[in-house]
């Protein structure tokens, strides 16, 4: 149905111009091909808040954030990379009475309309084995997967283990 309506106005435009028409028949197409779109078209999660709680001597990270779904469908965080990181996993800490520990998990849900704190005490993702030197002041990069087959690359600042979340 799009490429029928742009036709359409070429052919009216064709009237006035046929240069400037021609040129818009062949480039409109190719211009919509090439806009990148999140899949089932707008973004349906909405990350924000996001940052790295840095501890020294290359001992593991921890990332935290907010994540808000926007659509009218549950979706999953499934996974999280880093170019900045070995390893991105994903976990939770577990109270039981007088101790706390950590355990790995494989998805973190997140309901339709709804938000999610990933956030110390609770889900967390731990950024293990940095590439390279990485230090308070610094940002890092983590892509996060849903189960929707959206993509989110989510810039992080590094803070300090004292800092305060935003």
């Amino acid at each position: 149905m799009t490429l029928n309506m742009n036709r359409l106005r070429v052919a009216a435009w064709a009237r006035v111009g046929g240069a400037a028409a021609l040129a818009m028949l062949v480039t409109l197409p190719l211009a919509r091909a090439q806009a990148p779109q999140a899949p089932h078209g707008a973004p349906r999660i909405v990350v924000h808040d996001a940052w790295v709680r840095w501890l020294p001597n290359r001992l593991p990270a921890a990332g935290y954030m907010n994540l808000t779904n926007t659509s009218n469908q549950g979706v999953d965080l499934v996974s999280a990379s880093s170019p900045d990181y070995g390893s991105v996993m994903l976990h939770r800490s577990v109270s039981n009475g007088s101790t706390q520990s950590m355990e790995m998990v494989d998805k973190l849900p997140i309901p339709a309309h709804g938000a999610v704190a990933v956030a110390p005490g609770g889900y967390h993702l731990m950024l293990e084995a940095p590439r390279h030197k990485i230090a308070p002041g610094d940002t890092v990069h983590v892509q996060l997967r849903f189960s929707n087959g959206e993509t989110v690359d989510t810039p992080m600042p590094v803070k300090t283990p004292g800092a305060a979340a935003p």
